[in-house]
């Protein structure tokens, strides 16, 4: 079955009440911080509690940048005439000014933020006190090992979450890396709507072969594979091979601006294997994975500059992403009401892998 052709004329920034990841904790330390969300400009920086900040990038004199300020007992000061910001934004000091300072022409928009698994999170509209949190991380079961990563692709949100998504470009683009190097197999993907977005789980998804999966997985076992997208931008992918392996992928997406997403990866494994001895033997083949898929991405977003936006025909394996699109567009589309259980909608669809 094919499903309805999808046409935009520009690309899905994001949505504008929610919260993004701004930067690891640790990048943020005793100088100002430059980091753009949803196309603002914003400055990070910690005030005199340590606690982290954020404020539009521009001081509202000339609008100098303010990252390139220094920072003065907790302050923010600009660069070009010294005015000085709180963490709030407002203006506290104008050096030179004899009548007073406080005025709200001469204050800046504070962007919320929260730290939480090791993250500043940003949320993208200003001078609001949101009423929900970031997205929580869950915690590392034992015997678990975290590895995490930062990819930047020359992408607009939507295709990357679909990509990060997708099974069926696997067996094209990865061939031999992940899937592609057997005889396909017929397995279903049963879709449905959760109270965060959307879910995708396949069903009867043969054990991967070759030397990894054996050493992983040495007792085989039936495969549990689960993706999903978590509003306002999360990636999720969840694989577990019989009792002895369990990985928990999430991506954590930023949109920077319309065609530049950055990906914090959180990528946590259990094996029989000790994590010292699986992380060597999984990165240079995550590594390639991303590469390949940065590639792709770029190429697909040179071609949405050259037609004018997004153009897709799309067919019943296209699992997750005409789901994604609607919900990044219209979040009350594709999520169930107050009073519905997600269960209310779902979906069966037959692919091969």
């Amino acid at each position: 079955m094919t499903s309805p052709a999808f046409s935009s004329g520009t690309p899905a920034l994001g949505l504008k009440q929610a919260w993004y990841v701004a930067c690891p904790s640790r990048d943020l330390e005793r100088r100002p911080l430059a980091r753009t969300v949803l196309g603002h400009p914003m400055v990070l920086f910690r005030g005199s509690d340590g606690k982290a900040t954020a404020l539009l990038d521009r001081c509202a004199h000339r609008n100098v940048p303010l990252s390139i300020g220094t920072l003065v007992e907790g302050r923010i000061e600009c660069r070009y005439h010294g005015w000085q910001y709180g963490t709030n934004g407002r203006c506290e000091k104008i050096p030179g000014l004899c009548d007073g300072f406080d005025r709200i022409a001469r204050n800046v928009p504070h962007f919320a933020t929260v730290e939480e698994n090791g993250f500043v999170w940003v949320f993208a509209s200003p001078d609001e006190t949101p009423s929900t949190r970031p997205f929580a991380l869950a915690p590392l079961e034992p015997g678990a090992t975290e590895v995490r990563r930062i990819v930047n692709v020359e992408s607009p949100l939507h295709p990357a979450l679909e990509n990060a998504l997708d099974v069926p470009h696997t067996a094209v683009l990865h061939q031999g890396l992940f899937r592609g190097d057997r005889a396909p197999h017929r397995i279903k993907a049963r879709v449905s709507r959760t109270p965060e977005g959307v879910q995708a789980e396949y069903i009867g998804e043969p054990r991967p072969e070759g030397l990894a999966a054996k050493l992983l997985a040495p007792s085989g076992g039936i495969v549990k594979h689960i993706d999903r997208f978590i509003l306002p931008s999360i990636a999720q992918i969840e694989y577990r091979l019989g009792e002895d392996a369990h990985f928990l992928v999430n991506s954590l997406c930023t949109p920077v601006d319309e065609y530049l997403t950055r990906i914090h990866a959180v990528i946590a494994f259990r094996t029989r294997l000790p994590g010292w001895v699986v992380k060597p033997l999984l990165t240079p083949l995550a590594n390639r994975i991303f590469k390949q898929d940065a590639g792709i991405l770029r190429a697909q977003s040179s071609s949405l500059r050259t037609f004018g936006g997004e153009h897709y025909a799309s067919t019943a394996i296209d699992v997750l992403g005409l789901q994604i699109a609607r919900l990044l567009r219209h979040p009350e589309a594709g999520a169930p009401a107050a009073d519905d259980r997600p269960e209310d909608w779902s979906r069966e669809i037959e692919l091969e892998v």
